[in-house]
């Protein structure tokens, strides 16, 4: 088991506190953790505290693939730090986001996941955040 990295990044036009937010609200939630396009909306159910646990599960063609996890750290709306768990990662796996106002109407999202089980499924994951961050920026509207 090794110590590889998924970072990736995205400026969503919207102000912080609406961008932090949607991280923890199931029903916006839902609408974006989508690791592909064209996928139905996940299903999301959430504590959305320090300490709370959360269960996303992702439908994939016919297959309904669950994600849990706990958060570790809500610092509103700066930073959201949480656990991943899914058929594809391993014990130890963190999710980190950090929140960057860029002006009031927007906001720099930089997303870090350590630890996978090897470089596919890291490779995996990146594209599949990658999509999450693009579609919450379609959501808002675009910018850049």
């Amino acid at each position: 088991m090794t110590e590889l990295t998924v970072n990736v990044s995205k400026t969503i036009k919207a102000p912080i506190t609406k961008v932090f937010d949607a991280w923890l609200d199931p029903d916006t939630l839902a609408k974006f953790m989508l690791p592909m396009p064209g996928m139905e909306n996940s299903q999301v159910k959430n504590e959305a505290h320090e300490g709370g646990l959360f269960t996303i599960t992702m439908h994939v063609g016919t297959n309904k693939v669950p994600h849990t996890g706990k958060y570790i750290e809500i610092d509103r709306p700066k930073k959201l730090v949480f656990t991943w768990e899914s058929p594809e990662s391993i014990d130890g796996s963190i999710v980190t986001l950090n929140f960057t106002e860029l002006n009031e109407n927007q906001t720099k999202v930089e997303l870090s996941h350590v630890k996978f089980i090897d470089e596919q499924r890291r490779s995996n994951h990146e594209s599949g955040w990658e999509n999450i961050l693009n579609t919450l920026f379609q959501m808002f509207g675009s910018s850049q």
